[in-house]
């Protein structure tokens, strides 16, 4: 990660053309919020002394406690290239503080910070991930509003002229390898007009950052080809959704402490303690890294996603899976995260739940090297595999329940959290959709 000064930052302001910076900062639902100044004020904003009206972001604070602060992280900066010649856009991606500042606790990624200083202590040095996230390309109309005709109906690892969105995925990737991302590799996926863009994984903090960054490039490029991006778990029935694998591992002075050459699978004890504490919070982290009405309609059976806590070293099929790479690759890969979860959060769940499992030296159960899809209930309670939730209410009752997650999240964060998504449930479960009339209609 670049280590910018505040001198550094006015250089490049200054060399670059910037006319503008967007402040951004993440709300408790992981949309992306910003405030955008003149270049005149940037000085103002590197001395923290940039303040916004809180009680208008979701989940932050009611109106008589509005005034908050934005400490910009000087290692963010970028300017976005696609941004006009006459005056270039950068951004600053920022905490937020109380007015007496101390960590505002409802700020998603001043919570990491405050688990990942929990990692610390226990003695490791980083956590570091490596985020797949997948998105479907939609046509637009002739207002420019978002259709429901795909732009192509290619398959996985399809190519042109199947694939007709290759040239707005490599318009993505010039982008982004233009604002620094290390691409590893991009695709058609599964379904028609979905695509995947996989970029180096870093340190948890960093590519949390760079999960809103990726978002927000990709929505921006593919407009520009007359095209609509969604992360929106499952906007197709009858095809896979998207998700958002991700790949963990904690390092201690540098090195892998996932990885043992002398133990089984070549795992280390740390390793099997994190597995089993993930495996042992799983229904209790759900709610956040899969936050959603929609996001239960892609942890179904039949479309690649998980729906059983399970590990496997060999089949796709569990919640967690261990790719086959070793020694400073080894990795847990987590594979229920959608790309709809605020990373912030997820990734302090993920963490806290692994944690827990190192901290009290948890046995993770034996791997399912089955099709867990193919076994019936009762085969998989007589291996101990338990069903993920099947919807958002039920996803948030687990989460209550779960000391350690709601701990991890903080009282703030946890309450506002659980509000906002009870009143998304009830909206839904109030709503009376298209299926039901067609079903019941005619028929009483």
């Amino acid at each position: 990660m670049a280590k910018y000064t505040r001198e550094d930052i006015l250089e490049m302001a200054d060399k670059e053309n910037v006319k503008f910076i967007r402040l951004q900062f993440t709300d408790i639902l992981g949309t992306i919020k910003n405030v955008e100044i003149p270049v005149s004020q940037l000085g103002k904003a590197l001395d923290n002394e940039m303040m916004f009206d809180g009680s208008s972001i979701e989940g932050f604070v009611r109106i008589e406690e509005s005034d908050m602060k934005l400490y910009p992280d000087f290692d963010t900066w970028v300017v976005f290239p696609w941004t006009a010649e006459k005056g270039k856009v950068a951004r600053l991606i920022c905490d937020i503080y109380n007015p007496d500042g101390t960590p505002f606790a409802g700020d998603p990624r001043s919570n990491l910070k405050r688990v990942l200083k929990e990692m610390e202590e226990l003695g490791f040095s980083d956590f570091n991930l490596g985020p797949e996230p997948e998105f479907f390309l939609f046509k637009l109309d002739v207002e420019g509003q978002p259709t429901l005709e795909l732009n192509d109906n290619g398959g996985y690892f399809d190519l042109a002229p199947t694939d007709l969105g290759e040239n707005c995925r490599r318009d993505i990737v010039l982008e982004l390898e233009e604002m620094g991302f290390e691409i590893e590799a991009s695709h058609h996926e599964v379904a028609p007009g979905q695509h995947e863009i996989d970029f180096k994984y870093a340190s948890a903090l960093k590519a949390c950052d760079d999960i809103q960054t990726f978002k927000l490039v990709v929505k921006t490029i593919a407009r520009k080809h007359g095209l609509h991006a969604t992360f929106m778990p499952k906007p197709l029935f009858g095809v896979n959704g998207s998700g958002m694998h991700c790949n963990m591992s904690l390092f201690k002075d540098g090195k892998n402490s996932f990885f043992d050459e002398s133990g089984e699978l070549q795992l280390s004890e740390t390793a099997r303690q994190f597995l089993a504490g993930t495996i042992k919070h799983a229904t209790g982290f759900t709610a956040i890294t899969n936050p959603t009405v929609n996001s239960y309609k892609r942890l179904v059976p039949g479309y690649e996603a998980p729906c059983y806590v399970a590990w496997s070293a060999q089949n796709r099929s569990p919640l967690i899976r261990i790719p086959a790479s070793r020694g400073m690759s080894t990795r847990v890969e987590v594979r229920s995260v959608d790309p709809a979860a605020n990373p912030y959060l997820a990734m302090t769940v993920l963490l806290a739940a692994g944690l827990d499992g190192i901290k009290n030296e948890m046995k993770a159960p034996k791997p399912v090297d089955r099709n867990i899809y193919v076994m019936n209930k009762q085969e998989r309670e007589e291996v101990g595999i338990e069903d993920l939730p099947a919807t958002l209410y039920n996803a948030l009752e687990a989460l209550k329940k779960d000391e350690v997650m709601v701990n991890a999240l903080g009282g703030h964060i946890f309450e506002h959290f659980i509000e906002a998504k009870e009143i998304e449930w009830d909206m839904f479960r109030t709503q009376v959709h298209p299926w039901e009339r067609e079903q019941y209609l005619q028929m009483y």
